[in-house]
């Protein structure tokens, strides 16, 4: 997809650049919209503006992962003939259950929200459609390029970004096959890098956006999912069921979906907040743990995985947004964090702020207007009042499960979304893990080979792949905190809360436990970003083009 990048490009030794009006980091659902949306307003303006995405998975879609119940109203907007333009979204929900589990039995509630109208996709295949629509508008799209840094104009102004190096040794050194990364210089530039970005994050921090909005601590949780191809008998287009209670204690707040999609597959997964107490809390395997139940393991028995992946989601919703305008630019999509946390989706408000984020720029180039507009835009769209009347549901957690199943009723039934207030979140999810002697571990059964399985068996079916031979991207700021706190203090949850083996405490020579770690397993999650308990961890892009490589995610 796009033009041959390097083929742009001579051999000489200083960074070649390539000039835009507008740079879109990240080609999910926020970027592709924005970049739609330029295009659209050029053609009816008959102007022309240069728009370029720039994406780290090897092609467009390979990154994105979602469990996913869509909800088309952005869409409708973006591009109305989606239907007859063949879109990949085909089937209707058809039918909406909630349950609450205990260890053997599921009871019935009333679904918290209605998703009649909605449709069960796989993500990664809509977002690769989308990306064909995007070019034949004219948006050259670079995937397999990861972009690292910021560049900054002298008056501290973002002026487009900087994609990694490409043909480095773990040592440092080039490999002949090196390629200096290539300045993507953008009059503006938009980022939509997804939940956690490594770029957005340091725009966040270094020009106080949190501050300025006066927005709470981000919460994230993660998403652990494979789909599964089931027998025929067994498949019932469009159901879509979600859980709470088991297999997760009552003090974590998380829960499970299950989605039947196309072709006879299903998306099954577990979503878990990252602000989870007890050291010894295993993501992966609670997955596992809950594909045993009673009420499940019949529809998987007979079937085969066909893709396993995971990946972080904002949870902080209303309350956490910043100020999503920087000089020279702004974040749209989950780098901002605009996932409506009881629906569990935040793909059409993702959308619908890089449709916004595309006419404040627009308006910028041809009306004199300042970016800020975006902020203006936002507060007035369906997207703050959707968020505005979520707000109060995953706080309402943070006082344990029965007390948040009791606030988000009354919040739903009673005052729909008007309560007088505005429930604050805890503290930061590194913050809230307890010291391992405050817990006992949690013994785990082992995987069965039928419906759970051992993790390096899943992880092979995710597609990841790195070059074995490039610089760690996963890098401690204090190599001794692993073995001088985290496994004395917090029994080593690194090697836990990872949905990929990348770390792992093993012996030295002298049986001394230390931190390894397995870069190349790498999913791009974040999770260690977010959970470390001392922040020591690091997450750097690797070598574009690495990564998963999701199909049907």
């Amino acid at each position: 997809m796009g033009l041959d990048f390097l083929g742009r490009f001579s051999s000489e030794a200083s960074r070649e650049s390539l000039e835009f009006d507008v740079v879109v980091v990240g080609a999910g659902p926020a970027g592709l919209s924005a970049a739609i949306r330029l295009k659209q307003l050029c053609k009816e303006s008959d102007t022309d503006l240069s728009v370029c995405v720039v994406e780290k998975g090897a092609e467009v879609g390979a990154h994105i992962l979602s469990g996913n119940v869509f909800e088309p109203r952005a869409l409708n907007e973006l591009l109305p003939r989606w239907k007859e333009d063949g879109a990949p979204i085909e089937i209707p929900v058809s039918s909406d259950k909630f349950w609450f589990l205990t260890q053997d039995r599921a009871f019935s509630l009333p679904p918290p929200f209605d998703n009649h109208g909605n449709y069960v996709i796989s993500l990664s295949q809509l977002v690769r459609w989308m990306g064909t629509k995007a070019e034949e508008l004219g948006v050259e799209i670079y995937p397999g390029f990861a972009a690292s840094e910021i560049l900054y104009d002298a008056n501290n102004r973002v002026v487009g970004v900087v994609t990694n190096d490409m043909g480095v040794a773990r040592d440092g050194s080039k490999k002949e096959n090196f390629q200096h990364g290539v300045e993507l210089k953008g009059r503006i530039t938009l980022l939509a890098e997804g939940c956690r970005g490594s770029i957005s994050q340091k725009i966040i921090r270094d020009h106080k956006l949190r501050l300025k909005a006066h927005a709470e601590n981000q919460t994230y949780a993660l998403g652990i999912k494979e789909v599964w191809e089931v027998d025929d008998a067994k498949h019932k287009p469009g159901l879509v069921l979600h859980t709470l209670g088991w297999p997760l204690d009552h003090k974590t707040y998380g829960g499970t979906f299950l989605y039947h999609m196309k072709d006879r597959q299903v998306s099954i997964g577990l979503v878990v907040a990252l602000n989870y107490q007890n050291p010894y809390l295993n993501p992966y395997e609670e997955f596992q743990k809950f594909k045993q139940h009673p009420s499940i393991r019949p529809l998987l028995e007979g079937g085969n995985v066909l893709q396993y992946g995971a990946r972080t989601l904002n949870e902080g919703g209303f309350q956490s947004i910043p100020y999503p305008v920087f000089p020279g630019g702004a974040l749209i999509g989950c780098s901002a964090g605009f996932l409506n946390v009881p629906k569990i989706k935040g793909s059409h408000t993702a959308m619908k702020s890089g449709m916004l984020a595309a006419e404040a720029a627009f308006n910028v180039f041809h009306r004199g207007a300042e970016m800020d507009t975006y902020w203006d835009l936002l507060r007035k769209s369906w997207v703050w009042e959707e968020l505005h009347r979520a707000r109060n549901y995953r706080p309402a957690f943070e006082y344990g499960l029965i007390p948040g199943l009791a606030i988000s009723a009354l919040e739903h039934y009673i005052f729909r979304g008007r309560l007088p207030l505005t429930l604050k979140h805890g503290k930061p999810d590194h913050e809230a893990t307890y010291v391992a002697a405050a817990h006992k571990p949690i013994v785990y059964p082992k995987p069965d080979g039928v419906v759970s399985f051992d993790l390096l068996t899943s992880l092979y079916r995710s597609n990841t792949n790195h070059d074995h031979d490039q610089p760690v991207h996963l890098r401690l700021k204090d190599p001794s905190i692993p073995q001088l706190v985290n496994l004395p203090q917090y029994a080593g949850p690194e090697s836990r809360y990872c949905p990929a083996r990348v770390y792992e405490y093993v012996a030295d020579e002298k049986g001394c436990m230390k931190l390894q770690i397995n870069a190349q397993n790498c999913l791009h999650c974040k999770a260690c970003d977010i959970k470390d308990p001392k922040q020591n961890i690091e997450w750097n892009v690797p070598e574009g083009g690495g990564g998963p490589g999701y199909t049907i995610m």
